[in-house]
């Protein structure tokens, strides 16, 4: 890696927390030289989810369900894209 503006090279870590420590208290523009940086692509990478608890009537939950089954799908991802198609739909006005 190359040294930042101010010359600095990035010292080796034992573990992650360390790096974190670190990062979280040093500047990277001292160590990094940010000019010569390029946007990375990323096509695999998968987005993080975050668990969620929905509190459902147990006839619309039964009627996702049914929809579901006729999809061939798990109810989980109809109502996420569901949901996903909603919210393109309001960004879009």
């Amino acid at each position: 890696m190359s040294k930042g503006k101010k010359g600095k090279s990035v010292p080796k870590f034992a573990s992650e927390q360390e790096e974190r420590e670190f990062w979280e208290a040093n500047d990277s523009s001292d160590y990094v030289d940010w000019d010569g940086a390029r946007v990375a692509s990323l096509p695999n990478l998968k987005p993080s989810t975050k668990t969620i608890s929905l509190r459902l009537p147990e006839g619309l939950l039964d009627s996702i369900k049914i929809e579901a089954n006729k999809r061939d799908m798990p109810y989980e991802s109809l109502i996420k894209a569901w949901l996903a198609e909603d919210v393109k739909e309001s960004r879009q006005g």
